[in-house]
């Protein structure tokens, strides 16, 4: 006998799957989040080319093997926004727009 309860769990689990398999739910945030976290990857690039340094010392690691930054920046993020529904992403996204302010006024006082 299905509960209320079991029935609202199956549609959120019928739901998950969904977005799973498709980027049709929420493409417009998985999109952002994918974008963003490209963005973020090359404002950082950028400024450690001009002698600035990364603060987060688990991707300033990274920096130093191409081959984790690549599946920390790109690949996880892809697999991520697969996986997640997109409405869940958007905490996420703010984060990163937040990352992203930052590296630009990091840039600007650099420039300044």
């Amino acid at each position: 006998m299905n509960t209320p309860t079991r029935t609202k769990n199956n549609k959120i689990t019928a739901g998950l799957l969904e977005s799973a398999f498709t980027f049709k739910n929420g493409f417009t945030a998985k999109l952002s989040f994918l974008l963003l976290n490209q963005v973020d990857l090359i404002l950082t690039v950028f400024a450690m080319s001009l002698g600035l340094s990364e603060i987060n010392p688990f991707m300033r690691d990274l920096f130093m093997v191409p081959i984790g930054l690549i599946i920390a920046k790109c690949i996880i993020p892809l697999l991520l926004a697969w996986v997640i529904p997109g409405k869940l992403l958007i905490p996420a996204i703010i984060l990163l727009f937040a990352v992203i302010g930052w590296d630009i006024k990091e840039l600007i006082k650099f420039f300044v």
